[in-house]
């Protein structure tokens, strides 16, 4: 299985590079699908998404469609997920990304997708694929967004550790090296704290970090 776990998508030549190695071929040979389901229970400026889209489109890759599980059957959103390289998970409400990839049916097909396919999260994206959402800013309430989120919630299980996006960005306290040093205390797991030029490459469970800024490891 492949993955690139971002904290802010394709932001630099550094992540760009890692996408297409895992891909195997050149951008203008691949088509990539972006979900965009965890930034509709967002509330205010989505200038973050079109962000997230125009770095994407910038890479010219031959196809980028943007597929809304949140929004289309089955019947849909699968046949778009099979043309696809590269299937990119957007940042917003963790919660309701889980929420929807079990409800929409996604998580029923995903392992398989994967094994011909490269996941790319950002932000809310890398984070639904650890063990628990333990590290993730979204709460219990649907479309709430707060850091006290219970350890029990259950994530993807792709990667058998937490991503904590935004590290050490003023936007998110909770964020902070101080915070994450305590929070590693609770969770028994390893935790790669990234900041906004930073991304984790996956590969069978071999994970190399790829970074133009700060990286943190906790519990390593």
């Amino acid at each position: 299985m492949k993955l690139l776990l971002t904290s802010n998508g394709l932001v630099n030549k550094s992540i760009v590079a890692a996408l297409l190695e895992l891909v195997g071929k050149p951008a203008g040979e691949t088509n990539v699908a972006f979900i965009p389901t965890a930034s509709d229970a967002e509330e205010d400026d989505k200038g973050w998404v079109i962000d997230d889209l125009v770095n994407i489109k910038n890479q010219h890759f031959n196809q980028l469609d943007i597929v809304n599980i949140a929004a289309l059957p089955k019947e849909s959103w699968l046949p778009r997920f099979e043309h696809a390289d590269v299937l990119i998970f957007g940042g917003g409400h963790t919660r309701h990304l889980m929420h929807w990839l079990r409800s929409s049916g996604a998580v029923d097909v995903l392992l398989e997708l994967l094994k011909t396919r490269v996941y790319m999260g950002i932000s809310a994206g890398s984070i639904a694929t650890g063990p628990t959402l333990a590290l993730s800013s979204s709460t219990d309430a649907p479309f709430a967004y707060d850091d006290d989120l219970p350890n029990d919630v259950v994530g993807l299980h792709l990667v058998p550790f937490h991503i904590r996006p935004h590290f050490n960005s003023s936007d998110f306290p909770k964020a902070s090296e101080e915070y994450l040093r305590e929070k590693a205390k609770e969770v028994p797991e390893t935790i790669y704290a990234l900041d906004d030029q930073s991304a984790l490459k996956v590969i069978d469970g071999n994970v190399e970090i790829v970074s133009e800024g700060e990286t943190l490891v906790l519990n390593g």
